[in-house]
């Protein structure tokens, strides 16, 4: 038996196969979970509910993040198939493609200011509240991914960077409010991964590359190295840890320049 076996787990977010979203739910399915997944509109059903049976999931439902209706009919739906859940982990994120290319205060609009905070880190609290009730006295976990853009500025990153610096701070005032119900509220910050979600960063993979030579490891990290660490934090085991942002980006968050020998 896995160390979330009896766990319910919502993973929103699930896009593609190379998702973080995805090596979270294969690490959820490893450890024992349920899992129940979304679709954002009826382009990705199938192919949400492919990725499903690869997790014996127990629902796909549709449900777009920027809709409180749609919110609030997904755990309508979710309440008829579950006692509760468990888990709730939200892989959303998303800003205008023309946000991310350029010089942040040339490209950044008002439109785009508000699309990014409400897309990336106003839909954390959204889908918390409307779990709340679902989730309340189960010793539950409510999980973001963030970035290091948030506190650091990074080429191109733009008004995302902004985006995941106010969903950290949605992640210390979400534990602050929601740990008296036994609900904890982390986040895992990444390293880059070559998800189709980064894909709409210009010059990504010249940040891999950078990336890999400045880390101790000297390697970008897997999405199956993030689902790891997801799972921890989502267990019994990490039921001391809430608001936090957990780095898994090979210590590339902790150095300042690389070695001058290499």
């Amino acid at each position: 038996m896995g160390f979330l076996s009896g766990k319910k787990a919502l993973i929103v977010g699930v896009a593609s196969k190379l998702s973080i979203a995805s090596g979270i739910a294969n690490a959820f399915y490893r450890e024992g979970a349920e899992i129940g997944l979304t679709y954002q509109n009826e382009k990705l059903k199938k192919r949400v509910e492919g990725f499903g049976e690869n997790w014996n999931a127990a629902f796909t439902l549709p449900c777009d993040v920027a809709s409180d209706d749609d919110i609030t009919a997904l755990f309508r739906e979710i309440d008829k198939v579950w006692d509760g859940i468990d888990i709730l982990v939200h892989s959303v994120g998303f800003a205008p493609g023309h946000e991310l290319d350029g010089n942040y205060v040339d490209v950044t609009t008002r439109e785009g200011f508000s699309i990014a905070h409400d897309i990336s880190s106003y839909s954390f609290v959204a889908l918390a509240k409307g779990a709340r009730e679902l989730m309340k006295d189960r010793d539950g976990s409510l999980l973001t991914l963030s970035y290091l853009g948030a506190n650091r500025t990074l080429p191109n990153y733009n008004v995302m960077g902004l985006a995941k610096a106010s969903l950290e701070a949605n992640v210390r005032y979400m534990a602050n409010a929601l740990g008296p119900e036994g609900t904890r509220v982390n986040a895992i910050s990444a390293g880059p991964i070559r998800t189709l979600a980064a894909s709409g960063i210009k010059n990504f993979r010249k940040m891999l590359s950078e990336n890999e030579k400045q880390t101790p490891l000297r390697r970008n990290v897997t999405t199956e190295e993030v689902g790891n660490a997801a799972a921890f934090l989502c267990s019994g085991l990490a039921s001391g840890i809430t608001g936090e942002i957990l780095y898994v980006d090979g210590g590339f968050s902790t150095t300042a320049m690389r070695s001058f020998e290499e």
